[in-house]
């Protein structure tokens, strides 16, 4: 009976690893993709260093699950003590961390709300300087979202942007493209610069975002805490599988 549940222990554990090895793979795609997408996203990236961080941590943290779920199957397959203490160190590190980051984006979610973002476009945005970095990561925001400003094209207004262009009511990163031209041309630069709202995107990028990622928001989060609990359970599995193992 005992040979029979450890046999048990051992496929489950097998198992639970074979998903910690598939959870690893999404997160080192989800960080490869974020860091080489060639659609503005790797500018924008490399232009704040908070994303930069977070990205190349995505990918560690992939990398390592990858590492771990291959070393907690080989470890079960094989009924190494070894091989399933050492999977069992790590992974509590790595649960430890994820709960860690965890709390500290729900301690910081505060630099997440329109009013920060609103204030920071208001002192920092120059609109034409893309040597600024601030500068240069707004206008790839608003160039790949069709979007202007935070809320909406008002944000420039009484803003660091008007007073070091005072002709102009938006920067050209919120005018309208013409989408059936190869070289993506302004259709009217001049009115959309003196405000018309024809030719302006009058959509705030927070929303313009939030819309884009909202499926995707969901998915993570939802896969984080499937993650966080087959690794729960692995640990157990795994530290199980190593007491009853002679």
């Amino acid at each position: 009976m005992e040979g029979d549940c450890l046999s048990c222990i051992k496929y489950l554990m097998f198992v639970f690893n074979f998903f910690i090895f598939l959870g690893g793979s999404f997160l080192l795609g989800v960080g490869i993709w974020v860091l080489v997408d060639p659609t503005g996203f790797q500018e924008i990236v490399a232009a704040n260093p908070l994303l930069f961080i977070g990205a190349y941590v995505i990918l560690a943290m992939g990398a390592m699950l990858f590492l771990l779920g291959f070393l907690g199957c080989c470890g079960a397959i094989r009924e190494n003590k070894c091989l399933l203490l050492f999977f069992f160190m790590l992974i509590l590190i790595i649960f430890l961390a994820e709960l860690a980051a965890a709390i500290l984006a729900f301690i910081f979610r505060d630099h997440l709300t329109r009013e920060y973002f609103t204030e920071e476009l208001k002192t920092h945005y120059q609109g034409y300087n893309n040597t600024d970095v601030f500068t240069a990561t707004w206008n790839a925001i608003m160039t790949t979202f069709d979007c202007c400003g935070v809320n909406g094209p008002d944000d420039f207004e009484n803003g660091l942007f008007r007073n070091i262009n005072p002709n102009d009511v938006v920067p050209e990163a919120c005018c309208q493209r013409n989408s059936q031209s190869t070289d993506e041309t302004y259709i009217s630069l001049e009115e959309c610069l003196m405000g018309s709202l024809l030719f302006r995107n009058n959509k705030g990028c927070y929303t313009a975002v939030v819309d884009y990622f909202e499926t995707y928001i969901y998915l993570a989060g939802a896969l984080a805490i499937v993650v966080l609990t087959i690794e729960l359970f692995a640990m157990v599995f795994a530290m199980c599988l190593f007491r009853g193992i002679q």
